[in-house]
Formats: structure tokens, C-alpha cells, sequence
């Protein structure tokens, strides 16, 4: 009750918060059905309750937040419905409707009592978020833009968005790297949160810090193990999705599974249900240039020995007729060199004779001019001091000359 205190009526908390609680009763006495974004479970393992953080957004900002309650029991039966239908459990970060009752308690104040929750809601406000998505995109004219990106013949260089630990990146990265045919590529880990609330931001961020160095690769993956339809709502976020969609090199995904594409993989360049079904196809590109090559090697290998067979065969008969022409036109050499030899010694036979001849006329003549056959013939030469006398003026009166005849010589003195 109140009291008056110091000329005031002042009442006790206690009846405040009593008062407060049948204020509430009144106005909200049953069940109602609530809307609101589960910001945290809060779920306490050793008692089994649930204490969550219930908020609702306008444009990204809270306008209005509570607490709430959800007994041991009522979280196992509906954890077991999430996970019947939505194939995840109940966690943070998603759009819910569920039955409350507003309760007031003067200990612990304002909450919602929680005890029960539509699954199939929060996998339809997934959904009505990949629609809008998609139409935002569509209308932007950005939808197919990374799908136009030019995907290397063969991209080695993979920068990969993924967490360390992932399962879905250690598939990755084995399939890639440990490769039988030996084909080599380069991959650069760009680590992120993949589901949650915090995915969507932490890949938008690590793709801005790729964007900086896009010259040294080819190509980006983003890898995510296994998971249901609530784990994937990240990749249905619009940010993220336009982030992808104007990335300038190919973006490929494999987020780990086989139904309801996200919008992600929609604007993507290339997306698998699995890392490892990504990474092979990127094995394949390498296989559907490295086949040809080495069919194409084997052809030319094969004309090759071909060409070289068919060459040494034409040497061959190249040889063989080089081998007998040359036999022949040694023959015919050796014909004409006898021939020639043959006509040289008769040539030199004929000139020989002929020289001979010539040379014994030549000493007939030169045995006529013999002054001893002239001699013979009645000529006689005159001599002056030993000199044959041609000119008359070459002796005078008195000079002694000699007359040589063929037999015998007279002295005369001139007159």
C-alpha cells in the first residue's frame, strides 16, 4: 500500500511491479503469435533452457527488443522440429514466429514466455529474402554480370574464401592440389565466417580485399562444407549478393548442398553442389585442353615418324640411284679418260714423228749450210786477220790475207 512520506505518497516497488504485472494481464491475459528476428539463443547446456534475445529492424537498426524464456522441454520438441524441416537446428540470427505470453515478473521483470515456434515461417521468410534479392538484382541489371566475367582456359590461381578448419575447403584443397594428372595451381586462403550473421559482411569484406590484388589470380572460390536451408540464408543477402554478381574476375561457389539454390550461386560464375564437385570441374577445364594436346602430341608423333619413314625411304632410293650414277658416270669417266688417254698418245705419237722429221729436215739444212759442203761445191772464203772478208774496203794494198778452200789454203799479199 502507499504511504506518505515527507508529505508525498510514495508507493513501494513491489506494488509498482505488481501493478505493472496486472496491467499486463489484463491487456495481454493469453497466447499471441510474435514476430521478431532471435538475435541470440542463449542456450545453457547444464539446465537446458533457453534465454533468448528477441529484436526487431527497420534499415538495420533495432526499434525494439526483449527477452525472452524457453523452457528445457519446449526447445528439445522444437529444435526437433527445425531440424526436421529446415535441416538445421535452432540458432541465432533468424526470423521467427512463435506463440508467446507476455509475463511480468517483479524479480526478473519483462519477458516472453516462448512455447512454440513455426519452422516452416523462418524457412519462408528465406524465401521472401531470396526473392527480393533476386528482384533487386534484376532490376539493377546486374544478375548475369559475373556470369560474362571471361573464365581463364586454364585458372590455376584460386584465391579461396573459406574457414581454415572447414571440411569443405581441407575437400577442396586435397582434390586440387594432390591431383594424379599433376596439374599445378596456386591457392591463397582468404578466411571467413560462412554461416551466421557475421558471414555475409566478413565475405563481402574479404572479396574487397581480393578486388585489391585481383591481378594475381584468376579466379575465386567460395567453399563451404555441408549444411541446411538456415545455414545458407547468409548467401541470400543482398549486399553479398551484388558484391559477387560486379566482382570483375569469375566467382565460383560450393557451398555444400543439393537443394533451393541461394541467390549467390544464382549470380555466380560457376557454382557446384560440393568443393569437391568444384573442384572438379576445374580439374576438367585442364583435362579438356590437356586430352587434345596430347592427342594432338601422339598425331604429330605419329606423322612425325611417318614423314620420317617415308624420308628414308626416298634417301634410301636416293642413295641407291646417287650410288649408281655415280657407278655409272665412273665408267663413263673412266671410258673417256681411256679414250682421251688413247688419242692423247696418238696425237703425241703423230706429233712426235712430225717433230722428228721436221728436226731431220732441219739438220739436212743445217749440214747443207755447213761451209764445208759450200767449200765442196767450188766456194772459197776469204780471210783478214782471221776475219771472213765480205767488203772489198775491209783490206788494202799491201794487206796479207788468206783464202781457205776446200782443200788446203793460199796466202796472198793485195796489189
Amino acid at each position: 500500500m502507499s504511504e506518505t512520506i515527507a508529505g508525498r505518497i510514495a508507493f513501494s516497488l513491489r506494488e509498482v511491479t505488481l501493478d505493472i504485472k496486472q496491467t499486463i494481464l489484463e491487456h495481454h491475459p493469453g497466447w499471441i503469435w510474435v514476430k521478431a528476428e532471435m538475435n541470440k539463443l542463449n542456450y545453457y547446456p547444464h539446465s537446458g533452457h533457453c534465454y533468448p534475445e528477441m529484436v526487431e529492424k527497420q534499415d538495420g537498426k533495432v526499434v525494439a527488443q526483449m527477452k525472452a524464456n524457453l523452457w528445457k522441454d519446449d526447445y528439445l520438441r522444437i529444435n526437433r522440429m527445425f531440424l526436421e524441416t529446415l535441416k538445421e537446428p535452432l540458432k541465432d540470427g533468424i526470423t521467427i514466429l512463435f506463440r508467446a505470453k507476455v509475463t511480468f515478473d517483479p524479480v526478473y521483470g519483462l519477458a516472453l514466455g516462448i512455447a512454440d515456434i513455426d519452422p516452416s515461417f523462418s524457412l519462408g521468410e528465406l524465401e521472401r529474402e531470396k526473392r527480393e534479392t533476386i528482384e533487386k538484382l534484376r532490376k539493377e541489371g546486374i544478375f548475369d554480370l559475373n556470369k560474362t566475367r571471361l573464365l581463364p582456359l586454364l585458372p590455376q590461381r584460386i584465391a579461396v574464401i573459406s574457414v581454415e578448419t572447414s571440411k569443405g575447403y581441407a575437400d577442396f584443397s586435397k582434390v586440387i592440389l594432390q591431383n594424379p594428372w599433376g596439374y599445378r595451381f596456386f591457392l591463397m586462403l582468404f578466411p571467413a565466417l560462412l554461416q551466421g550473421d557475421q558471414a555475409a559482411g566478413q565475405i563481402i569484406a574479404q572479396l574487397r580485399r581480393i578486388r585489391t590484388v585481383i591481378s594475381h589470380f584468376d579466379v575465386v572460390a567460395i567453399i563451404r562444407g555441408g549444411g541446411g536451408d538456415v545455414g545458407l540464408s547468409c548467401y541470400n543477402n543482398y549486399a553479398l549478393s551484388k558484391e559477387i554478381a560486379l566482382f570483375p574476375v569469375p566467382v565460383m561457389t560450393g557451398i555444400g548442398h543439393s537443394t533451393n539454390e541461394t541467390v549467390a550461386e544464382m549470380v555466380s560464375s560457376m557454382n557446384a553442389i560440393t568443393p569437391t564437385e568444384l573442384a572438379d570441374m576445374l580439374i576438367q577445364r585442364f583435362h579438356n585442353f590437356s586430352v587434345p594436346v596430347k592427342d594432338a602430341g601422339k598425331a604429330l608423333a605419329a606423322f612425325a615418324m611417318h614423314l620420317l619413314a617415308t624420308r628414308k625411304t626416298e634417301l634410301n632410293g636416293q642413295k641407291s640411284l646417287l650410288a649408281a650414277s655415280a657407278k655409272h658416270l665412273l665408267s663413263a669417266g673412266k671410258t673417256e679418260l681411256f679414250t682421251i688417254k688413247t688419242r692423247l698418245a696418238s696425237a703425241a705419237a703423230q706429233k712426235l714423228l712430225l717433230d722428228r722429221k721436221e728436226l731431220a729436215h732441219l739438220e739436212t739444212r743445217v749440214q747443207l749450210s755447213d761451209p764445208v759442203h759450200v767449200l765442196k761445191r767450188g766456194y772459197s772464203i776469204t780471210l783478214f786477220n782471221g776475219k771472213p772478208v765480205t767488203h772489198a774496203a775491209q783490206a788494202g794494198p799491201g794487206d796479207e790475207i788468206e783464202t781457205v778452200l776446200h782443200e788446203g789454203r793460199i796466202r796472198s799479199i793485195i796489189k
